[in-house]
């Protein structure tokens, strides 16, 4: 155990005495790490959007054959046949209006809902800043989801204008729900008027049921209400829908897994070569060390100990400088809208660590063995 640990101390004072190669072997893995830990933040975002879970309750209904919200056009008065159908616990009408339909990353959403029926429909909205009570007051009140209004820099009475609708800030919100921390929620009549949808028409309808297992059953009820409409509906829970409607979204983050996985070969490449010179490099001082007694065997741990250095050392500056990068950046893709937040994870973190230290070790199994299989006659000959 102690030669481990005299092997590691000396794999760190060659990573120190090397600084030019090290600085540059450092910021390559760093660089590397940080494109694979902000497209693994993505996939990780987007498999939270779409993946259900246990403890999904809510169903959207909307326009059949219909995607972007513009074309998705119900009457209103639906809600009171809604709320009839066995299993809905609660549903609410929302107008949505955006400033793109296409995939977009920086997306601008209003949702119109009645003012009354909000935090009875989502009781977790949390008020951060402004008043719950100020919003119901004006009617081109809005209340925006903190990234939303970090994103653009509003606070409670500031006023902004987007998509030809103009809103007074009343209040930021927090909510446990990743949707609502990026719209800005609005009253419902307002927003048909200032959209000039008309009053009684709406995009969609948000439906609660009581369990995950009762979502189907619910929404072939709803869509068997309105089937012989004139404006039939498609109910689907809401994750499914979001991954049936941003499928162009969803096609444009799954293409970047190929950076992930160039990011990952780049890294084993650029750190395998920088010891491989540093082997070749170091065939004096690998000699003498078995000359004073060291094995062939530890001259290799010791350049293992080094890749494994390198890759902890340049994986933590990469994969922490990513989380911090879309903390601060609060990034939002949108596609037909519907928004997916880039929320960085501590678990893709602590991967992108653990990829990059593994990295490291299997990297250096190469110049290990050519360092510890070079004869010590033939390495002092080459001096």
């Amino acid at each position: 155990m102690k030669l481990i640990i005299h092997l590691a101390a000396l794999a760190a004072k060659q990573v120190a005495r090397h600084r030019l190669r090290t600085v540059l072997t450092l910021a390559g893995i760093a660089s590397g790490i940080f494109l694979f830990t902000a497209v693994e933040t993505m996939q990780a975002s987007l498999r939270l959007a779409t993946e259900e879970s246990a403890g999904d309750t809510t169903l959207v209904v909307y326009r059949e054959n219909r995607f972007c919200p513009a074309t998705s056009r119900l009457p209103e008065h639906y809600l009171d046949e809604i709320r009839r159908v066995p299993g809905v616990r609660e549903a609410i009408p929302v107008q949505i209006v955006v400033n793109n339909c296409g995939a977009s990353l920086d997306i601008i959403t209003f949702r119109g809902v009645p003012p009354v029926d909000l935090p009875r429909y989502n009781p977790d909205l949390e008020v951060i800043a402004g008043s719950l009570g100020d919003w119901p007051k004006r009617d081109d009140a809005a209340l925006l989801g903190e990234n939303f209004a970090r994103r653009r820099g509003l606070r409670p009475g500031d006023q902004f204008e987007a998509v030809g609708v103009r809103v007074h800030v009343a209040g930021i919100v927090r909510s446990p729900l990743a949707q609502d921390n990026n719209v800005a929620y609005v009253h419902l009549p307002f927003l048909q008027q200032a959209s000039r949808v008309g009053l009684g028409v709406v995009t969609q309808f948000n439906v609660r049921v009581g369990s995950t297992d009762e979502l189907q059953i619910v929404a072939d009820r709803i869509d068997e209400v309105f089937a012989s409409d004139a404006e039939p509906t498609e109910t689907r829970p809401e994750k499914a829908f979001f991954a049936q409607t941003g499928k162009e979204l969803i096609e444009i983050i799954g293409f970047t897994r190929w950076l992930g996985v160039g990011a990952v070969f780049a890294v084993l490449g650029l750190v395998a070569n920088s010891l491989l010179l540093a082997a070749r490099g170091r065939v004096k001082e690998s000699a003498i060390l078995q000359t004073l007694g060291f094995r062939a065997g530890a001259v290799g741990v010791m350049m293992l100990w080094e890749g494994l250095l390198l890759g902890l050392i340049g994986g933590a500056a990469g994969s922490l400088s990513a989380g911090l990068f879309f903390h601060w950046q609060r990034f939002t893709f949108g596609s037909e809208g519907i928004t997916l937040a880039l929320t960085p994870s501590p678990a893709v973190t602590l991967g992108g660590l653990a990829l990059a230290a593994g990295l490291g070790l299997l990297a250096a199994l190469w110049p290990a063995r050519v360092a510890a299989r070079h004869p010590i006659v033939t390495s002092l000959r080459n001096t």
